[in-house]
Protein backbone atom coordinates (compact mmCIF):
# COMPACT_ATOMS: atom_id res chain seq x y z
CA UNK A 1 0.00 0.00 0.00
CA UNK A 2 1.39 3.39 -1.04
CA UNK A 3 -1.36 5.77 0.07
CA UNK A 4 -3.47 5.76 3.21
CA UNK A 5 -7.02 5.13 1.96
CA UNK A 6 -8.24 7.24 4.88
CA UNK A 7 -6.32 10.26 3.61
CA UNK A 8 -8.59 13.27 3.95
CA UNK A 9 -9.64 14.68 0.57
CA UNK A 10 -10.23 18.07 2.21
CA UNK A 11 -6.56 18.07 3.25
CA UNK A 12 -5.47 17.38 -0.34
CA UNK A 13 -7.78 20.03 -1.79
CA UNK A 14 -6.69 22.62 0.78
CA UNK A 15 -3.04 22.19 -0.27
CA UNK A 16 -3.90 24.01 -3.51
CA UNK A 17 -5.79 27.01 -2.14
CA UNK A 18 -4.75 30.23 -3.84
CA UNK A 19 -2.82 28.49 -6.63
CA UNK A 20 -3.30 27.68 -10.32
CA UNK A 21 -4.76 24.35 -9.22
CA UNK A 22 -7.63 26.08 -7.44
CA UNK A 23 -8.00 28.62 -10.28
CA UNK A 24 -8.53 25.83 -12.83
CA UNK A 25 -10.99 24.01 -10.56
CA UNK A 26 -8.94 20.86 -10.03
CA UNK A 27 -10.39 18.80 -7.21
CA UNK A 28 -9.07 15.61 -5.61
CA UNK A 29 -11.87 13.06 -5.58
CA UNK A 30 -10.50 9.65 -4.61
CA UNK A 31 -7.60 7.97 -2.84
CA UNK A 32 -6.80 4.30 -3.42
CA UNK A 33 -4.01 2.08 -2.16
CA UNK A 34 -1.81 2.86 -5.17
CA UNK A 35 -3.53 5.77 -6.92
CA UNK A 36 -4.98 9.26 -6.55
CA UNK A 37 -7.76 10.74 -8.67
CA UNK A 38 -8.71 14.33 -9.39
CA UNK A 39 -11.13 16.04 -11.74
CA UNK A 40 -10.91 19.25 -13.73
CA UNK A 41 -13.76 21.08 -15.48
CA UNK A 42 -13.58 21.74 -19.20
CA UNK A 43 -14.67 25.39 -19.26
CA UNK A 44 -13.53 28.90 -20.20
CA UNK A 45 -10.52 28.58 -17.87
CA UNK A 46 -9.26 25.31 -19.37
CA UNK A 47 -10.24 25.54 -23.05
CA UNK A 48 -8.13 26.84 -25.92
CA UNK A 49 -9.58 29.28 -28.50
CA UNK A 50 -11.09 26.49 -30.66
CA UNK A 51 -13.25 25.39 -27.73
CA UNK A 52 -11.26 22.26 -26.88
CA UNK A 53 -9.55 21.35 -23.62
CA UNK A 54 -6.13 23.02 -23.75
CA UNK A 55 -3.24 20.55 -23.75
CA UNK A 56 -1.48 22.72 -21.19
CA UNK A 57 -4.45 22.37 -18.85
CA UNK A 58 -4.16 18.59 -19.14
CA UNK A 59 -0.47 18.90 -18.24
CA UNK A 60 -1.36 21.04 -15.21
CA UNK A 61 -3.75 18.30 -14.05
CA UNK A 62 -1.07 15.66 -14.63
CA UNK A 63 1.65 17.62 -12.85
CA UNK A 64 -0.66 18.37 -9.94
CA UNK A 65 -1.44 14.69 -9.49
CA UNK A 66 2.21 13.63 -9.81
CA UNK A 67 3.50 16.34 -7.49
CA UNK A 68 0.96 15.68 -4.76
CA UNK A 69 1.46 11.92 -5.05
CA UNK A 70 5.24 12.36 -4.81
CA UNK A 71 4.89 14.56 -1.76
CA UNK A 72 2.69 12.01 -0.03
CA UNK A 73 5.19 9.15 -0.29
CA UNK A 74 8.24 10.89 1.18
CA UNK A 75 8.94 11.82 4.78
CA UNK A 76 8.08 15.52 4.49
CA UNK A 77 10.30 16.37 7.48
CA UNK A 78 13.34 15.03 5.63
CA UNK A 79 12.63 15.60 1.93
CA UNK A 80 10.47 17.27 -0.68
CA UNK A 81 9.76 16.60 -4.35
CA UNK A 82 10.07 18.82 -7.42
CA UNK A 83 9.34 18.04 -11.04
CA UNK A 84 12.28 17.23 -13.33
CA UNK A 85 10.47 16.35 -16.55
CA UNK A 86 6.90 15.88 -17.76
CA UNK A 87 5.51 14.72 -21.07
CA UNK A 88 2.02 14.26 -22.41
CA UNK A 89 0.42 12.56 -25.36
CA UNK A 90 -2.97 14.03 -26.22
CA UNK A 91 -5.12 11.17 -27.52
CA UNK A 92 -8.65 12.55 -27.83
CA UNK A 93 -10.11 16.05 -27.67
CA UNK A 94 -12.65 17.12 -25.04
CA UNK A 95 -15.18 19.92 -25.56
CA UNK A 96 -17.23 19.93 -22.35
CA UNK A 97 -17.85 18.37 -18.97
CA UNK A 98 -15.01 17.24 -16.73
CA UNK A 99 -11.89 15.19 -17.16
CA UNK A 100 -10.61 12.76 -14.54
CA UNK A 101 -6.94 12.11 -13.93
CA UNK A 102 -5.54 8.99 -12.25
CA UNK A 103 -1.91 8.84 -11.07
CA UNK A 104 -0.02 5.64 -10.27
CA UNK A 105 3.64 5.06 -9.46
CA UNK A 106 6.06 3.57 -11.95
CA UNK A 107 9.25 3.99 -9.87
CA UNK A 108 9.70 5.16 -6.28
CA UNK A 109 13.41 5.53 -5.66
CA UNK A 110 15.48 7.33 -3.06
CA UNK A 111 16.39 10.22 -5.41
CA UNK A 112 13.76 10.03 -8.17
CA UNK A 113 10.18 9.02 -8.68
CA UNK A 114 8.32 8.35 -11.92
CA UNK A 115 4.53 8.63 -12.04
CA UNK A 116 2.10 7.82 -14.85
CA UNK A 117 -1.10 9.79 -15.27
CA UNK A 118 -4.07 8.78 -17.41
CA UNK A 119 -6.74 11.40 -18.10
CA UNK A 120 -10.24 10.31 -19.11
CA UNK A 121 -13.33 12.12 -20.38
CA UNK A 122 -16.80 11.69 -18.86
CA UNK A 123 -17.38 8.62 -21.07
CA UNK A 124 -14.27 7.07 -19.47
CA UNK A 125 -12.36 7.30 -22.77
CA UNK A 126 -8.63 7.99 -22.58
CA UNK A 127 -7.83 11.56 -23.62
CA UNK A 128 -4.23 12.00 -22.44
CA UNK A 129 -1.32 9.94 -21.14
CA UNK A 130 1.36 11.75 -19.19
CA UNK A 131 4.48 10.79 -17.25
CA UNK A 132 6.31 12.92 -14.73
CA UNK A 133 9.72 12.40 -13.16
CA UNK A 134 10.14 13.89 -9.70
CA UNK A 135 13.41 14.67 -7.94
CA UNK A 136 13.47 13.80 -4.24
CA UNK A 137 15.43 16.56 -2.52
CA UNK A 138 16.80 16.22 1.01
CA UNK A 139 16.07 19.14 3.32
Amino acid sequence: MIFDKNLDLDFLNNLSKGSMVEHLGIEFTEVGEDYLEATMPVNEKTKQPLGLLHGGASVVLAETLGSIAGTLVVDREKAYCVGLEINANHIKSVKEGKVRGVVKPVHLGKRTQVWQIHIFNQENKLTCISRITMAVISK
